[in-house]
């Protein structure tokens, strides 16, 4: 088997993961919509998620275009090309029609999955989990076909011997450019997006008008529902997208360098280079095997379900890794590594506990985010205890949570790193991070089941569904919260590991032997580097307080100004607690005339702008750093810059998220009711409104600047690998 026969290979589970993708949401399209009424909201859904990318992609166009052009001028010539653009285009290109494949078919499966879910829960289940794979199998196929496709196109036209296979992989971290730079805007302003209504929903309806969110009576419903998808379907895609593709180049960046020594193999040397593809289409192949196995019956456990599902298939890719690792790789080789200790011998098996390595701290992440942030888990049933005092003592227990909670996940990133490095180098923390996101597939395929699930239970409640439809609909939404939760672990898990081996490639492309920290420059550098997460925080947080007030004002004014609106809010204040059959006739007649009377466009088109408006200066901020940096301070002060804005990065992201879900689900025990000191609490009381208080303060932590936060380090990596080459000239 030759070189190009390998590519081909991966080519081909890149288009056997997109036609699962076109099989699995043609089939959600034929499952039954329901009635009138619920096809009616889903419609208003998809009309406000497609409205929101129609404009975001428009902005984006510009921007991908002007940089696409500094590229090509730029390039330089003796390491580079200028097709370096082309391949920015085709990242960010790929990294859009990713969002927009889970978009479309996340809108479709929430009102089916509604609909299944007055039937049965397995039903709904397998109707929102095929959703989220339509998602996870458009965002690695989009990946490994770009990527070899990009590989098998450079290696025609500059070839593979030599130093020609550095040039090859120097031109396809345009790919990783382009995908960071979307996924960022993607996550800011889809997170910007879904928290200015949730917010809306949350503090006008719930605690102001005393509804519940995902009332028709809400004006912020539809738009807090559209938030679901572009926040946690599109954004999320985008983010582990870039992610996948971003430690897949890293890994092949540092695989090019083993080519030199006595590195002897089956493929001119490449194989350390080729790695990374084949392991991340054979993950393909293993995640599409473990949805198969994604199965519930009524009554059962959906998240031993995916739990099945999900861990069968990392198993088989562990096995799958051995064999193909050990066939790849040379049994062992020696290479003078001049960055780091000298002449050093590594193995295939070395290489493959590297992967292991990766994934077993992406679980382990993924377990402990749950631990801090899952209902009934001893974390939150503290928070939910110091909310009995108000919403200034839930505020403090949660920020104490989050910041706590950065502390293990620290200790395993920092053991993984260390074992990953002894095992393999550098090139085995990049594989570290390959095989923790190999099965990337599934793992997005339970994440984005949970969005869908949300947004199930909102049709159900706006359509005025039997409460045991909506019963189902939150067994499968609490399972999507801790399933999110594992998610994000994976996610901060990858963003470390991932952006130490973009580092370590920048160093290697720069021709950086040391970063001297006690050199004036690197300093300054390190202190920017670790000023620019808490900035950008900042501005994401502040752009999310801006949209939520003019979304706040909207909602008041439509309560105070529609008067079927104002009336049917004071027969349901005056009717509280009793069941809708038993209200007077005239009450039950004034509440259904204002079926459909608030103005949901209105909210929906304040998101829209506001997220737009919004993201671009933050967005900017992350790709501009860099550049400017690197120019005016050199090689080593950038170096600087990355390693403050990994280390800091990767501690807020963890903080932030942690805090924002162990906050969301305090606020979700208490709707359920619990009793503290023999007292029942639940909706509506002091209590909730302490615990919604501190939601409402988490939620652009765990949904806007913290998700972000992955994107940032990385982004900027990316954007040092590739400019990298100008800084040598």
């Amino acid at each position: 088997m030759n070189v190009q026969t390998l590519v081909l290979f991966t080519f081909v589970t890149g288009i056997l993961g997109l036609l699962y993708t076109f099989w699995r949401s043609a089939w959600v399209t034929k499952q039954d919509v329901g009635t009138e009424k619920m096809e009616k909201i889903s419609n208003y859904i998809a009309e406000g998620a497609m409205a929101f990318l129609k404009a975001e992609y428009k902005v984006l166009a510009v921007f991908v275009i002007g940089v696409a052009i500094l590229l090509a001028v730029t390039a330089n010539p003796e390491i580079s090309h200028p097709l370096v653009a082309l391949s920015f285009i085709v990242g960010a290109l790929c990294s859009a029609m990713a969002g927009f494949i889970g978009m479309k078919v996340a809108t479709k499966a929430n009102v089916r999955t509604t609909n299944a879910a007055r039937s049965s829960l397995g039903a709904a289940l397998e109707i929102a989990f095929a959703g989220g794979a339509v998602m996870g199998m458009g965002v690695v196929g989009l990946g490994v076909l770009g990527l070899s496709t990009l590989f098998l196109f450079y290696s025609q036209i500059f070839g593979i011997e030599d130093m020609n296979v550095v040039r090859v992989i120097t031109v396809i971290t345009g790919f990783s450019f382009g995908a960071s730079s979307i996924a960022l805007f993607a996550r800011v302003g889809g997170g910007i997006y879904t928290k200015a209504a949730d917010v809306g929903a949350d503090l006008v309806g719930k605690v102001e008008a005393g509804i519940p969110e995902d009332h028709p009576l809400n004006p912020a419903t539809i738009a807090d529902n559209v938030g679901d998808n572009v926040g946690d379907v599109a954004g999320m895609g985008a983010d582990l997208f870039e992610s996948y593709v971003g430690s897949i180049i890293s890994a092949m960046v540092l695989g090019a360098v083993f080519m030199n020594g006595n590195f002897i193999d089956q493929f001119k040397g490449l194989s350390a280079i080729l790695l990374p593809l084949l392991l991340a289409g054979t993950g393909i192949v293993m995640s599409i095997l473990g949805t198969f196995l994604v199965k519930v019956k009524e009554g059962g456990d959906p998240q031993k379900a995916l739990n099945i599902g999900e861990f069968g298939s990392a198993v088989l890719m562990v096995i799958a890794s051995w064999f193909i690792i050990q066939w790849l790789l040379p049994a062992s080789w020696t290479f003078n590594d001049i960055l780091f200790g000298g002449v050093k011998t590594y193995t295939a098996t070395g290489v493959f506990w590297a992967t292991v390595v990766g994934l077993i701290a992406g679980v382990l992440i993924g377990i402990i985010t749950e631990y801090y942030t899952g209902t009934d888990k001893k974390p939150v049933v503290a928070l939910v205890h110091q909310s009995a005092t108000g919403a200034a003592t839930n505020i403090i227990a949660g920020l104490a949570l989050g910041m706590k909670s950065t502390a293990l996940p620290i200790i395993i990133l920092a053991f993984s790193i260390i074992a990953a490095f002894d095992f393999a180098g550098l090139y085995g923390i990049a594989i570290a991070a390959v095989g923790m996101l190999s099965n990337t597939g599934i793992q997005l395929a339970v994440d984005a089941y949970g969005p869908i699930s949300d947004n199930a239970g909102g049709i159900a409640e706006m359509s005025e569904l039997p409460k045991e439809v909506r019963s189902r609909t939150d067994k499968l939404d609490a399972v999507g919260n801790t399933t999110a939760a594992i998610g994000k672990g994976f996610a901060i898990g990858s963003a470390a590991l991932t952006s130490l081996a973009l580092f370590g490639a920048y160093m290697t492309s720069a021709s950086i032997k040391t970063i001297d920290i006690s050199k004036a420059n690197v300093m300054a550098g390190l202190f920017l580097g670790g000023m620019l997460p808490m900035l950008f925080s900042a501005m994401a947080m502040q752009a999310v307080g801006r949209s939520a007030m003019a979304m706040i004002q909207e909602v008041r004014r439509q309560f105070a100004d529609i008067p079927v609106l104002k009336a049917a809010l004071e027969v349901m204040k005056k009717n509280d607690g009793k069941d809708f059959e038993k209200w007077s006739a005239s009450d039950q007649k004034t509440f259904s005339e204002a079926d459909g009377a608030a103005e949901y466009g209105k909210c929906v088109e304040i998101s829209t702008t506001a997220a737009i408006r919004q993201m671009i200066l933050p967005g900017m901020m992350a790709v501009t750093v860099p550049v400017v940096v690197g120019f005016l301070g050199g090689p080593e002060m950038l170096g600087g810059l990355l390693a403050g804005v990994t280390v800091t990065g990767v501690l807020l992201a963890i903080f932030q998220a942690n805090a924002g879900g162990a906050w969301d689900n305090a606020k979700k025990m208490i709707e359920e009711g619990v009793t503290i000191d023999g007292v029942q609490y639940g909706k509506g009381s002091e209590l909730h409104k302490a615990a919604v208080v501190g939601d409402t303060v988490g939620d652009p932590f765990k949904d806007t600047s913290g998700p972000s936060l992955n994107i940032l380090i990385k982004l900027m990596s990316v954007i040092s690998l590739v400019i990298a080459p100008l800084l040598m000239k």
